[in-house]
């Protein structure tokens, strides 16, 4: 089952238990898949696609929330919370950081690098081998720590 197909049953599901935060994020997927079908590009939106629409949303959110949070906006912080929450469901399971150093360590060595000089290469690898699976903040930090 597709991204949409799973969105478009979610929707029907959330409306019928009138879940507002669910509702908001749904939402808010399905409008970022109309704009990508419709954007005139011509691409079609396989899976990798959406696991990358998905984490722009998230990450869009998570900046709107340490605004927020700045900002001292409690009541809109609630919110994007909500909606963070609920996108996270469209995404596979997330490694922890303990889960991601031992793969990281075992791209350093296939790539052979030694310092930070080469850190882009292994920064390459890693992104498109956890693709889904780690944003690539906690995967650059480790890959910092790893390289120093």
């Amino acid at each position: 089952m597709s991204l949409e197909e799973k969105i478009n049953q979610d929707l029907k599901t959330a409306m019928k238990a009138k879940d507002q935060a669910g509702l908001r994020g749904i939402r808010a997927i399905k409008n970022a898949i109309l704009l990508t079908k419709t954007d005139g590009s011509g691409t079609e939106l396989d899976e990798a696609g959406e696991i990358k629409l998905v984490q722009k949303l998230i990450k869009q959110r998570k900046d709107s929330l340490d605004i927020y949070k700045k900002q001292d906006r409690a009541d809109l912080a609630i919110v994007e919370e909500e909606e963070i929450a609920v996108l996270k469901k469209y995404l596979p399971a997330q490694l922890s950081e303990d889960d991601l150093i031992p793969i990281i360590q075992e791209i350093i060595n296939k790539t052979g690098a030694d310092s930070m000089k080469d850190m882009g290469k292994v920064m390459g690898m890693a992104s498109g081998q956890l693709a889904g699976q780690a944003d690539g903040k906690t995967i650059s930090a480790i890959v910092k720590k790893l390289l120093n």
